[in-house]
């Protein structure tokens, strides 16, 4: 599918004698079966393709139509037999800011402008195409109309230019997360879909950060202001034409509905960017490959014996009680080990469902089903983040996720959980969205801003790890204090002979060792005490100058490592 295709109807196009027969006959040169029409602030192209065609059929009926009107009207039937075409429209939202909104086939034309209206564009401005209509509707607002109108909402290419998610914007952190998470938003359309760099949009709206704990779906469109490509000396697109960048999508039929109800799904493997060999893609192979962490685990087998069947109903209620995620049963989480597969899928799904609704409680709605990896059958256990926190198991363990690691809550976390219960729940108005201050500055997406808590410099610490901010001493035992960076949880009563992994290892690290601020590699007031491996990966020990005093926050993740930080990352995590 590709999303993303301007007409001659909007301003900007550089091909106005193209016709829309030339742009479906390119669309079915490139093998598209789904393309919508999304022009700037009008749906004037698709209605002139509609009328075009109504007017060919009108003279058919009467007799009257040639014969050059008749092949006309008859390559139209077999285009539009063939290629689903949908009506929609690119919205400027205040400031610049892009977003799609597309719809169903049947929805009149009188319709979406009557939407386009509402969203403030001038009615003057409805068949000029023009990507500037003044002062608009803001950024969630559309979302909110888009999405009650029926209608698929996409922010137009999110990391680049007028995109919500790009840096350079001069607002606060609340209103990006709220640009990017809002539920009213169906995906995110990028133009660096399938990079597997650290920097990559998809990878930064995972599910795995705490500011941005809804995973968002990333798809790729052309964004095409003409049939046929323009590429620079060196072969690199600077104009893509009709289906430069593709999207395929897994749906049961070609249709409106099926597309909408996979973009409100959450099975992320029913989108991937198009690929011209064609080639299956083994999304658990490569999930294999970004290893356990916040949103995924592993588990090789799911017998009794062993506890691992226990474990994988942990894992479960721990994901619901953090961010939700992904569990794989049936292969290890060592990507270089073939998966061991399940010899009876259809049983062993039934087991789980019955273990998870037995054990769980309150009840947790979970999707179970059986892929396939290197043609071995594996489970695939989707979990939400519940919205009836604390989730237990036998009533009363309560799991939570941290990082790669399922731990027992401890109290000041369940205390944490039970309040944010609470909180979804309360009753509330959906205010008044905000807009920025300033307009847009294109930029390139990377980094969300630095939180309120800020150290030297307005230098935020890392979003990942674990910092020690407190003592006390009672009975001849040490109680810690630690800080999770991850969400700010503060957890009191920390002993080193109780604490978790990661705790475990601050407090051995801070009691036998301390930072000497002379041996650590300083840029200005922060610095990188030590770097060490852990489950594949690289964990960071890092230092803060505040004032007269040093914090130091231990197994940062290479996820945690924002802004100034990132200098500090080993070369090949840092290149792009």
């Amino acid at each position: 599918m590709d999303l993303h295709l301007h007409t001659p109807a909007s301003a900007d196009y550089q091909e106005p004698n193209i016709t829309y027969l030339d742009i479906l006959r390119k669309a079915e040169y490139r093998g598209l079966d789904i393309i919508a029409f999304t022009d700037h602030n009008t749906v004037a192209g698709y209605a002139a393709m509609q009328a075009e065609i109504e007017r060919l059929a009108y003279l058919e009926r009467l007799g009257r139509a040639l014969p050059d009107e008749l092949r006309q009207l008859t390559e139209y039937r077999r285009l539009l037999d063939k290629i689903l075409v949908l009506p929609g429209f690119e919205f400027t939202a205040t400031f610049g800011f892009h977003i799609l909104g597309i719809f169903a086939p049947t929805t009149p034309v009188r319709q979406l402008e009557l939407l386009l209206l509402k969203l403030n564009v001038p009615a003057a401005a409805l068949d000029a195409g023009s990507s500037e209509v003044g002062a608009s509707s803001d950024v969630l607002t559309a979302y909110h109309t888009i999405y009650e109108a029926g209608g698929i909402c996409i922010a137009a290419h999110a990391n680049s230019s007028h995109g919500v998610a790009m840096v350079g914007l001069d607002f606060g952190g609340q209103t990006r997360i709220a640009y990017t998470q809002d539920r009213h938003l169906h995906a995110l359309e990028v133009t660096d879909l399938g990079r597997k760099t650290r920097t990559s949009t998809e990878r930064f709206f995972n599910g795995t950060k705490p500011e941005y704990p809804r995973r968002m779906r990333c798809i790729q469109g052309s964004d095409a202001h003409r049939l046929n490509a323009i590429a620079d000396k060196n072969g690199k697109l600077t104009h893509p034409g009709v289906g430069d960048r593709v999207t395929e999508v897994l749906l049961p039929e070609r249709s409106f509905a099926a597309l909408l109800e996979m973009f409100q799904g959450t099975d992320f493997s029913r989108t991937r960017p198009f690929s011209a060999s064609r080639q299956p893609v083994d999304y658990i192979q490569a999930a294999r490959e970004e290893g356990p962490s916040l949103v995924q685990a592993f588990h090789e087998s799911m017998t009794q014996k062993g506890g691992k069947l226990y474990a994988i109903v942990a894992d479960v209620c721990a994901f619901a009680n953090t961010n939700g995620g992904t569990v794989y049963v049936g292969l290890s989480a060592d990507p270089k080990e073939p998966p061991a597969g399940i010899a009876n899928p259809a049983e062993a799904v039934a087991i789980l469902q019955r273990e998870i609704s037995r054990f769980i409680s309150p009840a947790l709605p979970v999707e179970i089903d059986v892929q396939e990896s290197q043609g071995k059958p594996i489970i695939r256990i989707q979990v939400p983040s519940g919205d009836e926190r604390p989730y237990a198991i036998e009533e009363y363990k309560i799991y939570v996720r941290d990082e790669a690691e399922t731990s027992l809550a401890v109290r000041d976390e369940i205390v944490n959980l039970v309040r944010q219960g609470l909180k979804i729940h309360e009753p509330s108005v959906e205010p008044e969205p905000t807009a920025p201050a300033l307009p847009p500055v294109p930029a390139p997406a990377e980094e969300p801003p630095a939180p309120a808590d800020e150290g030297a410099e307005g230098i935020s610490p890392p979003r990942a790890g674990v910092e020690i901010i407190g003592i006390e001493t009672r009975d001849d035992t040490r109680y810690y204090i630690m800080r999770d960076l991850r969400n700010g949880n503060i957890v009191k009563n920390v002993t080193r002979s109780s604490a978790r992994r990661l705790w475990h290892y601050a407090i051995k690290q801070r009691e036998g060792n301390p930072v000497r601020p002379e041996k650590v590699q300083w840029q200005g007031d922060i610095g990188l005490w030590q770097r060490y491996g852990r489950q594949d990966e690289t964990r960071y020990d890092l230092v803060q100058r505040v004032g007269d005093q040093l914090r130091v926050y231990y197994g940062v993740s290479e996820n945690g490592m924002h802004g100034p930080w990132q200098i500090f990352l080993t070369p090949e995590e840092g290149e792009d």
